[in-house]
């Protein structure tokens, strides 16, 4: 093991066993290569996996960070280590440079829920009404709203128009959480996330039974009767900064499963509980189709130029407040 790659280890001996590391290795020292070679950058999601995450990633964050530091990134080549609408997001916010998606078929389950044509019929429904899209949209939804948010600052978006209600879409659990700490109605779409939904109150009184001390934190795309049980529901950046600032003790994320063995490799001291789900289309990213991307320069990232303006003004009036 040679001394970079030894370096690069010690972020994650405590969630990859040794016999496991020299299956990353190769691929990590090729993608450090290419991105020197290729005046790149990554960008990782907190559901990427600890390999990707902690050793090859430039930035890391929830929705939200990612968004924001795209707009930051000097480099000329940015891989998006996440799902297909973060990678379009980053187009958006980078016309002129090439961004990249390891695997195409990174979708969404919120993003696929919703169509334009569907925002334009709640509009017909509804006139007048602010419209706010979850970033988990395509470009195309985003280009028909007002505005987007992400989970760290719904809140904060349907409460900046200043109006009785809103339409918010596509995550109704999302929406209902938020309505629950707002005196806005909101108006809900039927749209889910196959990771979030599948937890449970049951869940959470099991995890209690078995573990009467823990801690258990919930994001807010969860079903509003599981934020409801938990102790504490946020954004993943949220998440992270709350058990960055806990002592030791015992913790469950009700979340995907990455979020935890990331938070973990930083903090060796808590005890994580890990009954989570796993996202199949972040775990569709791997080393392999990273290094793959940056040698073939694929799959290169494309807005329509008919919907790109509209989509990045709504970006761009969230990325404002």
């Amino acid at each position: 093991m040679n001394e970079s790659a030894a370096a690069l280890y010690d972020r994650v001996r405590t969630v990859i066993p040794p016999a496991e590391w020299p299956v990353f290795e190769t691929d990590i020292e090729a993608i450090l290569a290419l991105k020197r070679t290729r005046n790149a950058v990554i960008l990782a999601h907190n559901y990427q996996t600890p390999e990707i995450f902690h050793c090859v990633a430039d930035i890391v964050g929830d929705s939200l960070a990612l968004a924001r530091e795209a707009t930051r990134v000097e480099a000329q080549t940015i891989v998006l280590a996440g799902v297909r609408f973060m990678a379009e997001t980053a187009k958006l916010l980078n016309p002129q440079k090439t961004v990249l998606i390891p695997d195409l078929a990174a979708g969404c389950s919120l993003a696929d829920s919703i169509t334009p044509a569907d925002v334009r019929l709640l509009r017909q429904r509804y006139p007048g009404v602010p419209v706010i899209a979850y970033v988990n949209t395509s470009a195309d939804v985003k280009a028909e709203v007002d505005i987007c948010c992400t989970s760290g600052n719904a809140r904060k978006v349907v409460e900046s128009f200043g109006a009785s209600r809103v339409i918010m879409l596509p995550d109704e659990y999302l929406a209902k959480n938020v309505a629950a700490e707002t005196n806005v109605e909101i108006i809900a779409w039927k749209g889910h996330c196959e990771v979030h939904e599948r937890f449970t109150p049951a869940d959470i009184a099991e995890l209690r039974e078995a573990y009467p001390d823990v801690v258990v934190l919930a994001h807010p795309e969860c079903p509003p009767e599981v934020v409801a049980a938990a102790d504490f529901s946020g954004s993943t950046a949220a998440m992270s900064d709350y058990v960055g600032a806990q002592r030791a003790g015992r913790i469950v994320l009700l979340t995907e499963c990455s979020m935890s063995d990331n938070i973990a490799a930083q903090r060796p001291d808590l005890d994580f509980v890990r009954p989570c789900n796993l996202c199949p289309h972040m775990k569709r990213i791997t080393l392999r189709n990273i290094r793959r991307a940056l040698e073939r320069n694929e799959h290169v990232v494309e807005v329509d130029p008919a919907v790109a303006d509209q989509a990045r003004r709504a970006v761009e009036r969230m990325l404002a407040l």
